[in-house]
């Protein structure tokens, strides 16, 4: 049973704080988690309010109680958290509603797409669970995360340190992804993985909105799913949501069909709201939801399913590579970086991370490499070592659901290893070997597959994930083994149930011709059920004999990938070695690449020609993808990263040359009076930055009269404000009629979740930009 819903009935969270706080007089600039403190009253009186209508689980008030919000405040997190826990169990008392500590982001962007540490999230979200556990809160609810990578910090904060039972909800936009690209599908996979109590989905959108990508929940996950949705759209102008309570509840009937098992409400919503949520689920039973079990892994903005054949690519690994091996003796990530990015442009899936090599730090290395390929590339990962630390290390700051290369039949390495693998909520290959060796026969090794599985199984961890690898022997010098592999992977895979894992190039070591030999080994296994072939996805006969596998077994329907991968091709040519070009190393995220070649390029080039001739266009196509869906904020920030570094060095080029480096011209963003909010502005800023901008940051809650002392100082011709809550509107309209009252003829563009191209242009700004990305038309405009 589920430590927090039965499945006997739905249960009824609770609605809007921050719609109440507002209503109760929560002043511009007002700090909402210190009134718990200030005003307890006030905090308790709207937790009450939600019990009375029938709420089971309320929230404290205490969404924002994190050392990076509450900087300055004058309180601890310990003393806000313990206000806000206290006032709800007040008005829980006597009922059997349970408290949960509300925890929303930290507020920063993390690694890679910004400066906060994966340690320093989780130690952050730390402090407040702990505290949340010493006030006596009885479960967690990590809620409006859009970020993955955050997601995990918290969760192994809260299952690490408390005993409390844990629930997390991401905010999704219309498109279907969160604000870093995050899919349903992959917050479903890991936040599974990672041992939570419960999935949900809430704020940013309405019911109608939200139910598309509750199906998709639904579908990811056997977890129990609940859906806090806003009173739909607010009107910036009257700050009013547009969606009444009737409506509202009449919208979230058709969940009932999906499976959900808790609804409740976010912004906008009241406790008039949740009284006709009551009504409406209080008295029904959930319908059961029978999830489909996939195997699958994935990073965030990426789902790998292994429904058929799909290619890890073994290129991240030192044995028998001279090259790599002196790359991990020299720290040199780019190489490492390099690889994964050849391998991905190839064809691979996933991609196999193995720096195992007994002259250096192998645990710090497989923390570097892990980090350092997921800020270059969204294929999932495959970490690979015979050492439980290494493999923990690699798992902890890994952001998704990858697998782990490998455990074997010995029993020490699976009481060893499956704990580590359960707790990641990793995938799992097994190795058929034990203390004896590999077994000569087929039989021999199904055994071995049979208890690795069972053991699995034991430890928790579902047979879809368990990948057994039947094992590749050499066929120059056991011939008479290939035919008994070949038969082990089809007994795992019809007897078992299971998926398969070769690593085919072992085939051929020792023969000459090896590709010929590994290729016709490979169509061989792929015939006898292998789903996971390790190999070269450089190796263009290779990912030929799997593209022409898929289309033989009727796999790729009507060749379609099989077109994609070969219109238009004479022959099959073998995929050649490139050096990295400044180009490519923008689009691929390459910071050392970018400045490495930007020095070459300019050898050739003047420092005009490389910026407008190759580093604008590159940023200009890494911008038209991001507005195509298809590439998301990671990339886009890591490419800024790219340019930056190459920027670094024309700067260095011009200041050699005697000449003045001037900047494209002075643009100046903030974050309004009130509003505590700056990642939107953080990333504008990034943006801004690496097309040749000069941006002067104000910061967050800046003052109109410090908006007006700026411009008229640094002369600016575009000014850029920053708002995400309806009541700081006020604000924005406010600074800009103080800048156009000052004479100044600067252009003001205005941005934030809760505004409007219309409510824009009524408060009487000249630009609205939806995004980052657009902000630097905006700029190119105004400034050329």
């Amino acid at each position: 049973m589920n430590k927090i819903f039965d499945g006997k009935r739905y249960w009824l969270l609770d609605g809007a704080m921050g719609t109440m706080l507002q209503k109760s007089g929560l002043k511009l600039g007002e700090r909402p988690d210190l009134l718990s403190i200030t005003h307890p009253d006030v905090v308790e009186r709207i937790n009450r309010a939600y019990v009375e209508v029938g709420s089971d689980l309320i929230c404290a008030n205490t969404f924002g109680s994190n050392a990076k919000k509450l900087a300055g405040c004058g309180y601890t997190v310990e003393e806000v958290v313990a206000a806000g826990i206290g006032t709800a169990k007040r008005a829980a008392a006597g009922t059997a509603a349970r408290v949960m500590l509300d925890v929303g982001p930290i507020g920063e962007l993390l690694e890679p797409a910004g400066v906060l540490k994966f340690e320093e999230a989780y130690e952050i979200y730390k402090e407040v669970v702990l505290a949340g556990w010493r006030a006596g809160a009885d479960l967690v609810k990590f809620a409006t995360m859009t970020d993955l990578y955050e997601i995990k910090a918290a969760v192994l904060a809260a299952k690490e340190n408390t005993p409390l039972p844990v629930l997390v909800s991401m905010t999704f936009e219309e498109n279907g992804r969160a604000f870093t690209g995050c899919t349903v599908e992959s917050f479903a996979i890991t936040a599974e993985g990672l041992g939570v109590d419960g999935v949900g989905i809430n704020c940013s959108l309405g019911p109608a909105e939200i139910y598309p990508m509750a199906q998709r929940l639904c579908a990811a996950t056997s977890l129990p799913v609940f859906i806090k949705p806003n009173a739909g759209l607010p009107d910036p102008a009257t700050g009013r949501y547009s969606i009444g309570p009737k409506e509202f509840c009449d919208e979230l009937e058709r969940f009932k069909a999906l499976g959900i098992s808790a609804v409740g409400g976010c912004c906008g919503t009241t406790p008039e709201y949740l009284a006709l949520l009551a009504k409406a689920f209080k008295q029904d039973t959930p319908v059961h939801r029978e999830p489909v079990r996939r195997s699958a892994v994935c990073t965030p903005t990426r789902t790998v399913e292994i429904d058929t054949v799909r290619v890890i690519g073994e290129r991240i690994n030192p044995t028998g590579k001279k090259r790599f091996k002196e790359a991990l003796r020299d720290g040199d990530m780019d190489y490492i970086l390099s690889q994964a990015v050849e391998q991905a442009g190839a064809g691979a899936d996933i991609l196999d991370v193995n720096v195992g090599l007994p002259e250096i730090d192998e645990q710090e290395m497989m923390i570097r490499a892990v980090k350092a390929v997921q800020s270059v590339c969204d294929l999932p990962l495959q970490l690979d070592s015979t050492r439980a630390d290494v493999l923990e290390a690699g798992l902890r700051v890994y952001n998704g659901k990858p697998i782990v290369n490998s455990v074997n039949g010995e029993q020490a390495v699976l009481d060893r290893l499956l704990p580590i693998c359960k707790k990641y909520g990793a995938a799992v290959v097994g190795l058929t070997l034990d203390e004896n060796g590999i077994p000569a026969l087929a039989e021999q090794r199904f055994a071995l597959a049979q208890k690795i599985v069972a053991a699995a199984e034991a430890a928790g961890i579902p047979r879809e994930d368990v990948y057994i690898d039947c094992l590749t022997l050499t066929a120059s010098a056991q011939q008479e083994a290939v035919r008994e592999t070949l038969k082990a992977v089809r007994m795992v895979k019809e007897r078992l149930g299971v998926k398969t894992v070769l690593g085919v190039s072992n085939i051929s070591f020792g023969l000459p011709c090896r590709e010929q030999v590994n290729t016709s080994f490979l169509t061989l296994a792929m015939a006898h059920g292998l789903d996971l072939p390790i190999i070269n996805p450089n190796a263009e006969a290779m990912m030929a004999a799997v593209a022409s596998f898929k289309v033989l077994y009727n796999i790729d329907r009507d060749s379609r990938e099989y077109l994609a991968r070969y219109a238009g091709q004479a022959a099959v040519q073998p995929a050649a070695q490139q050096t990295v070009t400044l180009y490519d190393a923008v689009l691929q995220g390459l910071k050392a690449a970018a400045a490495q070649a930007a020095r070459t390029a300019l050898q050739a080039k003047s420092p005009e020609e490389l910026v407008n001739e190759v580093l604008i266009p590159a940023l200009d196509t890494v911008g038209a993808g991001f507005e195509k869906g298809v590439l998301f904020l990671p990339q886009l920030l890591q490419s800024a990263g790219a340019a930056q570094a190459a920027f670094e060095v024309v700067k260095d080029a011009i200041a050699a040359s005697g000449k003045k480096s001037g900047g494209k011209g002075k643009i100046i963003v903030a974050t309004v009076k009130g509003d505590i909010h700056d990642i939107g502005k953080n990333i504008v800023k990034t943006l801004l930055e690496n097309y040749g901008y000069d941006v002067l940051d104000l910061g967050r809650d800046v003052p109109a009269e410090t908006v007006v002392k700026a411009a008229q100082e640094h002369g600016v011709r575009l000014v850029g404000l920053s708002a995400l809550m309806t009541t700081t509107l006020g604000s924005m309209e406010e600074t800009i009629c103080a800048l156009r009252r000052a004479g100044l003829s600067c252009q003001v563009m205005v941005g934030g979740a809760v505004l409007t191209p219309e409510y824009a242009m009524h408060i009487g700004a000249d630009y609205y930009a939806k995004d980052a990305k657009q902000s630097v038309d905006i700029a190119r405009e105004v400034l050329g």
